[in-house]
């Protein structure tokens, strides 16, 4: 197996992109929320009256029995019946954000967790094998069970490879982060190029 070496940078992380204020956490609610939102699809459907198998034949006659007329079991009413109102399979969960309160959020959420001492800046090498990465993970003292975003500025083949198989990896490009990334994170793992990527995102003028 090949040696993964990890060179962590002595260049500190700009603060335009690591450094905000976070006055409060609506802004990363909202972001949260929209991420989760725009990731539901709408598969849950529900049969109408219209739909239900049976029910040609009227239940019983129209007088006579003392009971309430019915025409069809396929009333809603029946169990079995048609469902009123119910899930139809087209409904639009989507939450729209707008491209500056996403940034701001983005740029809100990796200062918490900087503050929170979760990101490590460090070179991240492999051949391709996942042992590759499990060994990095040891090197670096994560617990066994942390979830670990890994941040690039490109992916790789060999990156992919060595990090599809493990279930408490997460790899990501710096353009790709998002509120929901970030916060569900137990450590982050930047290499420099994607703190640069990041804040060439990030921190330009008319995302301020």
């Amino acid at each position: 197996m090949a040696e993964t070496k990890s060179t962590p940078a002595k260049a500190s992380l700009p603060k335009a992109v690591f450094a905000v204020e976070v006055k409060n956490h609506e802004l990363l609610k909202l972001a949260y929320d929209s991420f989760l939102a725009n990731s539901r699809k709408a598969s849950a459907t529900t049969l109408q009256r219209g739909e239900v198998r049976g029910g040609g034949k009227k239940p019983w006659k129209q007088k006579g029995t003392g009971r309430a007329r019915f025409g069809s079991t396929r009333n809603p009413i029946w169990r079995g019946g048609g469902i009123v109102f119910g899930p139809r399979g087209n409904e639009n969960y989507k939450l729209k954000l707008s491209k500056t309160s996403k940034l701001v959020a983005v740029r809100q959420a990796l200062t918490l967790a900087n503050q929170a001492k979760k990101i490590v800046v460090t070179d991240v090498k492999t051949t391709g094998k996942t042992a590759d990465i499990a060994k990095f993970f040891v090197e670096q003292k994560f617990d066994k069970d942390a979830k670990v975003l890994i941040v690039v500025d490109e992916k790789t083949p060999e990156l992919m490879r060595a990090t599809n198989n493990l279930q408490n990896a997460l790899l990501v490009r710096a353009s790709y982060l998002s509120v929901y990334y970030i916060l569900n994170a137990d450590k982050i793992v930047m290499t420099p190029a994607a703190v640069k990527a990041a804040e060439a995102w990030l921190d330009r003028k008319e995302n301020a």
